[in-house]
């Protein structure tokens, strides 16, 4: 059981970035989905969360209109689209599952390794 998660890199302000998370041994269909960051010196915070009941999002205020989180049940994959990027978006970016649609990075049961944005001219 795991979320692989890829699509990071170096982009410069304004630019774009695909984000995407695969699941393996279980199903994200019936779960909910969310990504989280960890900015350099800073605690992990949550970015958005996707819940699978009803397919309604919630942002972060700071990604609101720049972010846009998605699933894709065929492939059991999760995909974050950032777009109007900026150099505080700069961080370590994890998706998670759980069972329970929330902001608290605590009730998520699975997590993705990771994978370092970094937006910067």
């Amino acid at each position: 059981v795991q979320l692989q998660a890829s699509g990071g890199g170096l982009v410069q302000p304004g630019g774009s970035l695909r984000l995407s998370c695969a699941a393996s041994g279980f199903t994200l269909r019936s779960n909910a989905i969310a990504w989280f960051r960890q900015a350099p010196g800073k605690e992990r915070e949550w970015v958005s969360c996707n819940n699978p009941s009803d397919g309604s999002t919630r942002y972060t205020d700071s990604v609101k209109g720049r972010f846009t989180i998605s699933r894709d049940n065929a492939k059991n994959t999760v995909v974050l689209r950032m777009n109007s990027l900026k150099p505080e978006d700069t961080a370590v970016y994890y998706c998670a599952a759980g069972v329970i649609i929330t902001i608290k990075e605590e009730l998520y049961r699975y997590w993705g390794q990771g994978t370092v944005v970094t937006v910067s001219s």
